[in-house]
């Protein structure tokens, strides 16, 4: 089964790498630019996996983590925040809020695929 994931991020240069990366590795790719865009995004599709930056319009990654959590229709949603925000407050907020890993920018592609792989509960590639 192909998992689908979102990819919420606000640089163009990190969305088409991510996209490229994830699709390259089998996995069907949805993309919100802001905050608000990845909630809706989030409802209406239903990704097994969101990488979810802090810092976008509209709503930062943090609120959209919340409100996620805060759904129960979308409590099976796990949240990997990819951020450049890599303080000690910044990462204990995100897993507070219910974000079930952290990465932050810039990250090595490798790391991330099997991040996404073990999130996912397969093997990486």
């Amino acid at each position: 089964m192909t998992h689908k994931i979102l990819i919420a991020d606000d640089e163009p240069n990190i969305v088409i790498s991510l996209e490229y990366l994830l699709q390259r590795g089998g996995y069907a790719v949805v993309v919100a630019r802001d905050g608000q865009e990845a909630l809706d995004a989030i409802a209406r599709e239903h990704p097994a996996l969101v990488l979810l930056d802090v810092m976008m319009p509209h709503k930062t990654g943090f609120e959209v983590c919340q409100a996620v959590r805060a759904d129960e229709t979308l409590q099976a949603t796990k949240i990997l925040m990819l951020t450049a925000k890599g303080r000690e407050t910044d990462v204990a907020k995100g897993l507070a809020l219910g974000a079930d890993a952290y990465m932050t920018k810039p990250f090595s592609t490798r790391e991330l695929v099997q991040k996404v792989a073990e999130l996912l509960g397969e093997t990486p590639a």
